[in-house]
């Protein structure tokens, strides 16, 4: 028998399933909140693990969702550069309150409210990476290809 998933687990699920995909939602007992803790608990390289960090784009006061290798650093000039407007790293209120998630487990789908999404193209590197599902013990696996098809994120160079 399938243990059942936590309501913010259960909600990336059902966007998967809808989305065609059949990925799986799975709750670990170790955290997942950091890059490092996820490939930790996952068994796999940082460099696999797709975190979503939230940006607040300054001017236009909306979220932007960067999904970038565990093992990379986000350069906030160069993404401000592609999107023509000053970024910060969002507050964790703002996070909240645009995602509908908590910092540590804001899954790439799934979301609150709608917003632009940029993936690493280092995470294009690997067969197969990990991202977030609600919760900082949840996660699921997936392609590069599917993380891009299930959130319409244009790749680009993040670092």
């Amino acid at each position: 028998m399938t243990e059942r998933l936590s309501a913010e687990a259960q909600r990336v699920q059902d966007v998967i399933a809808a989305a065609g995909l059949e990925l799986e939602v799975r709750e670990l007992p170790a955290s997942t909140r950091t890059a490092a803790e996820a490939a930790g608990a996952i068994g796999c390289e940082v460099s696999q693990i797709a975190k979503s960090l939230v940006f607040h784009r300054r001017e236009s006061d909306a979220p932007l969702l960067v999904i970038a290798s565990g093992s990379n650093r986000v350069n906030g000039e160069a993404v401000s550069a592609l999107i023509g407007e000053r970024i910060t790293l969002a507050a964790a209120e703002f996070v909240q309150a645009r995602t509908g998630f908590t910092i540590g487990g804001v899954p790439p789908v799934g979301h609150a409210s709608p917003m632009e999404v940029f993936i690493d193209e280092d995470l294009r590197r690997h067969d197969e990476i990990w991202a977030a599902a609600g919760t900082s013990h949840a996660v699921f696996r997936l392609t590069p290809a599917d993380l891009e098809a299930l959130t319409g994120g244009r790749v680009v160079r993040v670092t």
